[in-house]
C-alpha cells in the first residue's frame, strides 16, 4: 500500500469516548431531556423524540458545562442540530462538555 492510499480509505475509531450525555433542552418555556450526541464550538447534535420547530431559539443545559443559547438549525429523524453563535463562550462550553465526558469514570 502506498503512502497516499492510506489516507484515501475510511478510518473508523475503535471506540468513541463520547457517551450520550443526558442534558436538558428548553424551548418556549418547556423543558425536555435530550441526549447529547456530538458537540463543537459551532453547535450540537441531540437525540430527541419531540423536536422544537426549525429556527426555534433554545437553551441547552449540560450538567457539568452549564447552559448555552442556540437555535434549531436542522431536524432529522429522532435528532436535531442546534447552532451556537460563534463566540469564545460557545467554544468554552463545548470544551467543558467534552472534558466532563472524558474525565467521568
Amino acid at each position: 500500500m502506498s503512502f497516499w492510499e492510506r489516507f484515501d480509505r475510511p478510518v473508523a475509531m475503535a471506540s468513541r469516548w463520547r457517551r450520550r450525555r443526558v442534558c436538558e433542552l428548553l424551548s418556549d418555556g418547556k423543558a425536555q431531556s435530550v441526549a447529547l450526541r456530538d458537540i463543537s464550538g459551532s453547535g450540537a447534535r441531540l437525540d430527541t423524540y419531540a423536536p422544537p420547530p426549525l429556527g426555534s431559539r433554545v437553551e441547552l443545559r449540560h450538567p457539568d458545562a452549564g447552559a448555552i443559547l442556540g437555535h434549531v438549525s436542522e431536524i432529522g429523524e429522532g435528532q436535531i442540530r442546534i447552532s451556537f453563535d460563534p463566540r469564545e463562550t460557545s467554544i468554552a462550553f463545548a470544551l467543558a462538555a467534552i472534558a466532563a465526558d472524558m474525565t467521568r469514570g
